[in-house]
C-alpha cells in the first residue's frame, strides 16, 4: 500500500498531531494553531499515548464539499493501516464532536469561516489587520465560532471576542454568568498568546460599555436581543440504549443482522472473526468494533459501513461514529456491556498496555542524562524540547527585573514574580521562549511589573520570543523541564530576595508529584497530614526532624526529587517513613493523624476518573461531562459537579447552584450509578459543600489549592489580561 509522505512523522512521539486536507493532499497545521478549524475543511488528527496507543479523528467542517470528505475518509484509512489498525477512529462532524476530541483543546475549539477553496490558511501571523467576531458557547466544551462581524451577531446570554488586532475585546452580555466569562477568557488568552504570539492588548467589557474603537468597527449600536436557552439538553436516559448488529460483507453489499435487540450486552456476542455495529443511534452514536481476526477488507470498511448504516436508519448527519479494534475499546464502548472483563491487552509483540484516556507508562528510573532519548518527555503540553537549552532567571524587583543566582534556579517562592528567558535551536534556528510566572502571594504593582517588563524583553529580542504566563500551581511541564533534573521547588509564600519579607514556619511539608511527561515539581503545601496522598512522596521539616514519606504509589523519580529536596531544607539526617509504618514523632509534627487520599492514583488505574457539571441553566437540570484531563478550574461554582472515581461518587456543590440544581443532582448521582450496566450499583454517593472538601475528593485534583476561591476566578483571569 503507497503510504502518504506525512505519515513519517506520524504516531512517532507522544501528544497530538493535525492535518488538514488541501487539494486531495495532506498538509500540516502548526502546533500553536491546533484547535482553529476551517468550516470549509476537513481534517484528520492522531493523538499518541505514551504506552503507544493512537486514537485517529476525522473531522468534517460543516462547509466541506464531498469531494474533501471524501479524501478525508481515505487518509483516515490509510493512516489506520499505517499504524497497523490498532488505532481507535473517530468520525467528529462540526459542532458535535466526541468527548475525547474536545479534550484536546481545554482552552476551546475555534471555528473560522472560510477553507483552502477560497485561499484562508493557517498561519501564526504579526499582521494586525484582521477583524473578526467570535460566538463563545459552552460551559464544559468551550466552542468558539466566526460570525458575521456585526451587532445583528449579538445576545444578551453569551460572551463575544470582537477582535480587531492588536486590541482584542471580550464582550460580555448582561445576561452572561460569571463561569461563562471565565471560559471566554480563556479563548481570548489563547487568541493573544497563540495566534498573536503574545503581541496584542486585551480588554474585558461590559454589554453598554463599549469603547469608540468597538463602536467604529462595529457601527452605532442597536437593542441587542436576550439570549436563546442551548439547545444541548441531551437526555442522559438515551446514553445507555443500543442494539448490537453483526455486519456480513462490508466491503461489498452490505448487510446488518440484529444479535441483541436491547443493551446491555454480554461480551461473548463478539466473535473475534467478525464485525459489528453497536447502535447508540438515540443518543447520536454508532460504535464499529472490529474483531482481531476479521478479514482485512471487511476491518478496512468499517467507517464505510458506519456511513451507509447510519443513512439506512435515517440518523442525523452529525452522528459521531468511533470505530473499535478488539482489545482496544473505549470506556463509552464497555459501559454497554453487564460483564466487560480486560484482559491485560496486548498489542505487537508482547506489549502490554491498559487502555483508557491515560495509558500506564513504564516507569524509568530517573536519569538526567537520558532526558535527549527520553521521547515520553515530549508529550501533550507543547513539550518543545527536553529542555536542555539556556535558561536564565529575573526576579521582579522594585518595577526592575534582578537576575537570580543560577544555583538557586527551580526555586520559586510565592511572594515574587519571575521571568524565565529560555533559549533553544530548533531546525537550525534560535528559538525563545518567555514564562513569566506569578506567584499567588505577590503584590499588584509585581503583577504589572512583570507584564511590562516581559514585554520590555520580548521588544529587546526584536520579537521573536514565545510569551507564557504562568500562575502558581499551573506550570506547564516544558517549565518543569528546564532545571536540569532537578524538580522544580514551590514554596507557598516568601521571597528569593536578599534578607526576604517573611520568615518561614518552622514546620514545613512539601508534596512531590511526577507529571505525565515525567517531569517533578515539589509544591509546598499547608503542613497538616490531610495532604498526604498515597501516590506521591512528601518531605516533612520540623524543628528538629527532617522526615521523607513515601507513598505506596510513589515512583522512583519522586524518590529521587524528594531527596533534592531534603538537601536544600537542611537541619541534619533524613529519617524515612514508609506509608503505613509511620512512627508518632511523625504524626504529631503534622499536628495529629488525619484522614487523607488514600485511593490509588489514576495513573495507575485502567479507568480514568470522570467528571460531570450538573447545570439547569438550559432550562432543563442536564449532565455534561467535562473534557480532557480536568483540574480544580473545572469545578464550576455556581453548578453542581459529579465526580466519578469508580469506587466512589461524590456530589461536589457549588456555593452559587441554584435550588434546582441543589436538589435534582442527587436523583441524577442516582440514575447516572443505576444506568451503569457495568456493576456500579449500590456504590456510595458522597456530598461536599464548596470550600469543605475532604482529601478522598482534592487527592484527585493535583496541587489542589483550598484559597483558590477566596478571590474571584474572574478578577485572577483578569490579572492576566
Amino acid at each position: 500500500m503507497v503510504f502518504h509522505k506525512e505519515f513519517q512523522t506520524a504516531g512517532k512521539e507522544p501528544g497530538l498531531q493535525v492535518w488538514r486536507v488541501e487539494k486531495m493532499d495532506l498538509k500540516p497545521v502548526l502546533k500553536q494553531l491546533h484547535g482553529n478549524f476551517f468550516t470549509g475543511d476537513c481534517y484528520v488528527l492522531l493523538y499518541t499515548t505514551a504506552a503507544p496507543s493512537y486514537y485517529i479523528h476525522m473531522w468534517l467542517g460543516s462547509e466541506s464539499s464531498q469531494d474533501e470528505k471524501g479524501a478525508a475518509a481515505i487518509f483516515t484509512t490509510q493512516l489506520d493501516d499505517f499504524l497497523g489498525g490498532g488505532p481507535v477512529q473517530f468520525r467528529e462532524v462540526q459542532n458535535n464532536e466526541s468527548l475525547t476530541f474536545l479534550g484536546y483543546f481545554k482552552s476551546g475549539i475555534k471555528y473560522k469561516q472560510g477553507g483552502v477553496a477560497s485561499g484562508f490558511q493557517h498561519v501564526v501571523t504579526n499582521d494586525m489587520n484582521v477583524k473578526r467576531l467570535l460566538h463563545i458557547k459552552g460551559r464544559r466544551a468551550i466552542r468558539a465560532t466566526e460570525v458575521d462581524m456585526s451587532w445583528s451577531s449579538f445576545n444578551r446570554g453569551d460572551c463575544f471576542i470582537i477582535d480587531l488586532g492588536k486590541d482584542v475585546f471580550q464582550w460580555c452580555g448582561s445576561e452572561c454568568n460569571s463561569f461563562e466569562r471565565l471560559k471566554a477568557s480563556q479563548v481570548a488568552i489563547d487568541v493573544r498568546d497563540n495566534e498573536r504570539n503574545g503581541r496584542a492588548t486585551l480588554l474585558m467589557i461590559e454589554e453598554g460599555g463599549e469603547p469608540q474603537a468597538v463602536i467604529d468597527a462595529l457601527g452605532p449600536k442597536p437593542n441587542i436581543p436576550a439570549g436563546s436557552p442551548d439547545d444541548e439538553s441531551v437526555d442522559r436516559s438515551n446514553q445507555k440504549k443500543g442494539a448490537l448488529y453483526m455486519i456480513s460483507d462490508a466491503a461489498g453489499s452490505m448487510k446488518a443482522s440484529v444479535v441483541a435487540q436491547t443493551s446491555p450486552f454480554k461480551q461473548e456476542m463478539l466473535s473475534p472473526s467478525e464485525c459489528y455495529i453497536l447502535d447508540n443511534g438515540v443518543d447520536s452514536k454508532i460504535f464499529i468494533w472490529k474483531g482481531p481476526s476479521a478479514n482485512t477488507a471487511e476491518r478496512n470498511a468499517a467507517m464505510k459501513a458506519a456511513e451507509q448504516f447510519i443513512k439506512e436508519k435515517k440518523y442525523p448527519r452529525h452522528t459521531q461514529v468511533q470505530v473499535l479494534p478488539g482489545g482496544g475499546e473505549t470506556t463509552l464502548f464497555k459501559q454497554f456491556f453487564c460483564n466487560w472483563k480486560d484482559k491485560d491487552q496486548t498489542t505487537g509483540p508482547g506489549q502490554a498496555y491498559s487502555l483508557g484516556r491515560i495509558a500506564r507508562v513504564v516507569q524509568v528510573p530517573f536519569d538526567s542524562s537520558g532526558l535527549h532519548t527520553n521521547k515520553t518527555m515530549a508529550a501533550q503540553h507543547g513539550m518543545v524540547d527536553d529542555g536542555s537549552g539556556k535558561v536564565q532567571v529575573w526576579r521582579v524587583e522594585d518595577g526592575d527585573q534582578v537576575p537570580v543566582d543560577s544555583s538557586s534556579y527551580g526555586q520559586f517562592y510565592g511572594g515574587d514574580c519571575y521571568l524565565v528567558l529560555y533559549s533553544y535551536r530548533l531546525g537550525g534556528r534560535e528559538q525563545h521562549i518567555i514564562y513569566t510566572w506569578q506567584g499567588l502571594k505577590c503584590t499588584q504593582d509585581e503583577l504589572a511589573a512583570s507584564a511590562f517588563l516581559t514585554v520590555r524583553l520580548d521588544d529587546s529580542m526584536g520579537g521573536s520570543p514565545v510569551q507564557v504566563r504562568v500562575t502558581q500551581g499551573q506550570e506547564p511541564a516544558h517549565l518543569m523541564s528546564l532545571f536540569k533534573g532537578k524538580p522544580m521547588v514551590i514554596h507557598l509564600g516568601g521571597t528569593s530576595r536578599k534578607g526576604g519579607q517573611s520568615r518561614v514556619g518552622s514546620t514545613r511539608l512539601f508534596h512531590i508529584r511526577q507529571s505525565s511527561t515525567r517531569a517533578t515539581r515539589a509544591v509546598e503545601v499547608e503542613p497538616s497530614a490531610a495532604f498526604l496522598n498515597t501516590n506521591d512522596v512528601f518531605v516533612l521539616k520540623s524543628p528538629n526532624t527532617v522526615f521523607l514519606w513515601r507513598g505506596v504509589g510513589a515512583t522512583e523519580e519522586e524518590l529521587a526529587a524528594a531527596q533534592y529536596v531534603t538537601s536544600f531544607l537542611g537541619g541534619g539526617s533524613v529519617t524515612e517513613v514508609s506509608e503505613g509504618k509511620e512512627q508518632a514523632g511523625f504524626w504529631s509534627a503534622l499536628g495529629g493523624k488525619k484522614e487523607y487520599q488514600t485511593s490509588r492514583s489514576l495513573q495507575k488505574m485502567v479507568k480514568p476518573p470522570r467528571l460531570f457539571g450538573c447545570s439547569n441553566k438550559t432550562g432543563r437540570l442536564i449532565a455534561e461531562e467535562v473534557p480532557g484531563d480536568f483540574n480544580q478550574s473545572d469545578l464550576a461554582t455556581d453548578d453542581v459537579m459529579l465526580l466519578d472515581t469508580w469506587d466512589q461518587i461524590f456530589l461536589w456543590i457549588g456555593n452559587e447552584a441554584n435550588e434546582v440544581e441543589r436538589t435534582g443532582s442527587a436523583k441524577i448521582a442516582k440514575d447516572y450509578v443505576d444506568s451503569d450496566p457495568s456493576g456500579h450499583r449500590g456504590i456510595a454517593i458522597t456530598t461536599i459543600k464548596q470550600g469543605m472538601e475532604p482529601p478522598t475528593f482534592t487527592g484527585w485534583f493535583q496541587a489542589w489549592d483550598p484559597k483558590l476561591w477566596e478571590t474571584d476566578p474572574l478578577e485572577r483571569i483578569r490579572a492576566r489580561f
